[in-house]
């Protein structure tokens, strides 16, 4: 008995340093990119061709710093701050709407509070996460069924979906909307795995998809928004000369020109002012274009292996709540990875998305690092 109770002390400090060595691999990487994507566009415009992978830089440090002190703060005193979590999300949503709000490229998504600046959709990912494995864990000891209950699922399901639409309506951030309600789907599946419902929905959602799509297809092209003219564009990009398919065919050309072992890196042409922010949302491309399928294809299976990671953690987690708080964590990252290279390959319509880690965007990283560091303090404590 004695020998075992040893061997359960010594476990609590196994950190999965797989997964740590993944997510410093990716980070790394992503500086690199970075700095092989932007030098050109920031040496022409910013006189500085190291500009973006400076700033990018600043919020990894920082970044990390958050990792830290989330690996060294009990994982268990997040559940006290669930309801604050969504309050929190709220107001700074609304805070947008005041002088604090800044516009960027003709977005209005940060504020900035003059030492700092960040996109208060990114403190709502993790705000979501927090409150819905608080509040799944709590209901559950309530009862097997109380969560099936209509009760029971407006409590999971109507805070994150407030947030997700006064993220689209105050920010007009529809991919932010959609992944928090997609980690509030995959938390909500963990909790009551019911598939007939699921597919239910999943078929009704593809249905509504589909529709739409026919309806853009065959509606007047002067009568279509700004998203209905981003599906057109989709469903056939080199018949439009519009921003919605400009970026995409750069991609696509990107892509294409690469081949199996790419040009070289920094060897990319579409980075030279013909492929838009491709530090940003694009920069699968510009793998694909410098390392080609095969750097494509490794990057990929990095990602598999941090979800799966998370995933034997989640499996492995000593109570109810750090699993969720991990199942949240991995749903954030799957989404986003498929969302990303969905876009840039042209697979679903384009809409402003991050690829984790990889991508420029100082607050997407931090919070992302953060997020890695609850799940690697989960990880401590796993049987």
């Amino acid at each position: 008995m004695a020998k075992k109770q040893v061997q359960i002390r010594h476990s609590r400090h196994n950190m999965d340093y797989v997964l740590l060595t993944v997510v410093l691999f990716l980070v790394v990487f992503g500086l690199l990119m970075i700095y092989s994507t932007s030098s050109y566009e920031a040496g022409d415009k910013m006189g500085d061709s190291a500009y973006y992978l400076k700033k990018q830089m600043q919020s990894t440090i920082i970044g990390f710093v958050g990792l830290v002190i989330m690996i060294k703060l009990p994982y268990k005193h997040l559940q006290k701050f669930d309801l604050m979590a969504v309050f929190v999300s709220i107001v700074l949503l609304f805070l947008i709407l005041t002088p604090l709000g800044v516009t960027r490229n003709g977005a209005s998504r940060w504020l900035d509070f003059k030492i700092i600046s960040f996109q208060p959709a990114e403190v709502a990912k993790i705000g979501v996460i927090v409150y819905l494995a608080s509040i799944i864990q709590k209901l559950e000891t309530l009862g097997k069924n109380v969560i099936r209950t209509p009760k029971g699922l407006a409590t999971i399901m109507v805070p994150p979906a407030i947030i997700a639409a006064l993220i689209y309506i105050i920010t007009k951030n529809l991919s932010s909307a959609i992944i928090i309600m997609g980690i509030a789907v995959a938390m909500l599946f963990v909790a009551v795995p019911d598939y007939k419902w699921f597919v239910a929905a999943g078929v009704t959602v593809l249905a509504a998809a589909a529709a739409i799509v026919f309806y853009v297809a065959n509606a007047d092209a002067a009568s279509s928004g700004f998203r209905l003219a981003r599906i057109r564009a989709w469903l056939d990009p080199e018949s439009y000369s519009t921003d919605e398919a400009f970026q995409t065919l750069q991609a696509l050309y990107a892509i294409g020109s690469g081949g199996i072992w790419g040009k070289g890196l920094g060897q990319s042409m579409q980075k030279r002012g013909f492929l838009p922010e491709a530090q940003n949302d694009m920069i699968f491309s510009i793998i694909c274009e410098e390392l080609g399928l095969f750097g494509a294809m490794t990057i990929i299976l990095l990602f598999v292996i941090l979800i799966w990671s998370c995933m034997v953690i989640a499996n492995k987690a000593v109570d109810r709540f750090g699993s969720l708080l991990v199942v949240g964590v991995m749903s954030h990252y799957a989404i986003q990875v498929i969302l990303n290279i969905a876009v840039v390959t042209n697979t679903i319509p384009n809409t402003g998305i991050t690829l984790p880690f990889i991508s420029y965007g100082g607050t997407a990283t931090l919070f992302l690092l953060a997020e890695i560091g609850i799940v690697l303090n989960v990880s401590k404590s796993c049987k």
